[in-house]
């Protein structure tokens, strides 16, 4: 849980990110239940203050709860949550929470930890863009 909003941490690093009106409880609610599983608390409060966050070239870094759902209803045990437009996808491994993000490769299918949890997930994809 972060001492700040999470507006406040995406608009620091790229105050040109692009940032929706939070998702309903109810809707953060129907995904987990969807998903068999409840998010990580991290990614549920950012999903309740912005309903996904765009980088300023318009990826997905961190998408809306319906796309994760979509995304994830067929993901073989990861959470994932976002991606980089260049076809590699982010996720959270429930199975292993201490983990932090992990990256999906989509040419190798390798996975990696690419950040220690989803704020640093956050500060870094936000500022390679920049």
């Amino acid at each position: 849980m972060l001492a700040v909003p999470w507006r406040d941490v995406v608009l620091a690093v790229l105050p040109s990110a692009g940032l929706a009106a939070g998702a309903s409880p109810a809707a953060i609610a129907a995904a987990q239940e969807r998903l068999g599983q409840v998010l990580p608390e991290d990614l549920g409060e950012l999903l309740a203050e912005t309903d996904g966050v765009r980088d300023e070239d318009g990826v997905d870094v961190v998408w809306p709860v319906h796309r994760i759902v979509r995304d994830d209803l067929e993901s073989g045990g990861l959470l994932f949550f976002g991606g980089n437009g260049e076809g590699d996808r982010f996720a959270f491994d429930p199975g292993d929470p201490a983990r932090g993000v992990v990256v999906r490769d989509h040419k190798t299918g390798e996975l990696r930890t690419v950040a220690d949890g989803l704020a640093d997930y956050l500060i870094r994809i936000l500022a390679a863009g920049t």
